[in-house]
């Protein structure tokens, strides 16, 4: 399977039911204006991404090769611990006055920092550094693949999908990206 492919999709199963889906919901009811939104999802993630992949090569650089193995193999293992808890947005947590495209950015930005599919991200990058433009893109376009019909269709995307189906699979997925790792 590509980078592209592991990347994309690690992170479209790992973000449903996450928080900053939730965020996404309530961005699109706060502003009903999809398109700024997902834009800003869209820059958020883009930035929020490469840093984080960033970051996972440069955590690599200073690991031995077996080491950084068996990193990346508990990082997976824990990953698909961390994918069974659901994720739930703070009552407190209060987006800013701003426009919906500045608001949405920041927001999301903040939402994403350490986050799963943040650490899913570097933990990428660290294992694919050198296809680390590949793992960006497909940690992005897997973000805005589980975020963007959140946005357009609401409340009843969200309500219709069988979260613990999902992150039970996505569990799984960690799991076999672990043996994987472990093994080759």
């Amino acid at each position: 399977m590509s980078v592209l492919a592991i990347s994309l999709t690690t992170v479209a199963l790992a973000e449903i039911g996450d928080r900053t889906q939730l965020l996404s919901l309530l961005l699109a009811s706060r502003y009903r204006r999809p398109v700024p939104i997902i834009l800003a999802i869209l820059a958020a993630t883009l930035l929020n991404h490469a840093l984080a992949a960033w970051l996972g090569v440069v955590v690599a650089d200073y690991l031995t090769p077996e080491v950084l193995k068996w990193v990346v193999v508990a990082s997976f293992l824990s990953m698909a611990i961390w994918i069974l808890i659901p994720d739930k947005l703070d009552e407190d947590d209060e987006i800013s006055g701003r426009g919906p495209f500045v608001a949405s950015f920041i927001a999301f930005f903040v939402a994403e920092i350490g986050d799963k599919t943040q650490i899913a991200t570097s933990i990428l990058g660290a294992k694919y550094s050198h296809e680390l433009i590949w793992v960006i893109v497909g940690t992005t376009i897997g973000m805005l693949l589980a975020n963007v019909p959140v946005v357009l269709l609401g409340k009843l995307s969200a309500n219709r999908l069988p979260l613990a189906l999902i992150r039970k699979v996505t569990a799984l997925i960690f799991v076999g990206l672990a043996v994987i790792s472990a093994f080759y």
